[in-house]
């Protein structure tokens, strides 16, 4: 399997627009690794195969690594400070774990409302040797406000819930930057008409070897 994933992985990088880099590729097959061996005991995804789990986790989440390195080369604010970024509703790190390793310079907080979740992340850590990456088991509105430059999720809430629960970890001049399927106009309706947050742009995904839509909703706060 790990022949062949790898070379998946490889071709992925490529046609992301991403580095091929063999720790890279090496800590993402370990990552799916210890994702099933965890999922044995634990329900920490409702994904079991290793092949959807490369493509809709793993692939999924590299789609979001060229966007956010192309916002934050552009944000004068992160050019002089080391960037972080916290993952919402991370569940078992998705897309926490892919980004901290995919670039080293960035700091990752995981947070979910779920211990065992987290507990996993935390051992992906030392697993995975990711020291830019921390895990957090607590709610994210009670949260102390993190002063990210971009918090994000994937499919954790509709986008006004995601700005009134996780909008106060959002530095000034931060960004939200949600993930989703299909551009979701409904929720784009009301998160403009019922808050003071705003779409700055929809950009489309494209997930290797996926036939779906995905793109990522960009938000930012007005006032």
């Amino acid at each position: 399997m790990s022949d062949i994933f790898s070379k998946r992985l490889n071709q992925a990088l490529l046609d992301l627009g991403l580095s091929q880099n063999p720790d890279l590729v090496r800590k993402l097959l370990d990552y799916i690794n210890q994702l099933q061996r965890w999922n044995r005991t634990y329900n920490l995804t409702a994904l079991r195969d290793p092949d959807q789990m490369l493509v809709q986790h793993i692939f999924d989440s590299l789609s979001i690594v060229r966007p956010f390195q192309q916002y934050l080369d552009s944000a004068p604010q992160t050019a002089q400070k080391s960037v972080r970024i916290v993952d919402v509703g991370s569940g078992a790190g998705l897309p926490g774990v892919v980004l901290a390793a995919s670039c080293s310079t960035w700091n990752i907080t995981c947070i979910d409302a779920v211990e065992k979740k987290m507990a996993f992340v935390r051992q992906m850590v030392g697993v995975l040797s990711l020291p830019n990456l921390s895990a957090m088991h607590v709610r994210v509105e009670q949260q102390e406000p993190m002063q990210a430059d971009i918090v994000v999720s994937r499919a954790f809430s509709s986008l006004l819930d995601f700005v009134n629960l996780a909008g106060r970890h959002v530095r000034p001049g931060g960004r939200i930057a949600a993930m989703k399927g299909k551009v979701p106009d409904m929720e784009i309706a009301a998160l403009q008409s019922e808050s003071n947050w705003q779409v700055e742009r929809i950009e489309s995904l494209t997930v290797p070897e996926l036939e779906a839509q995905r793109c990522l909703v960009w938000l930012v706060q007005q006032g």
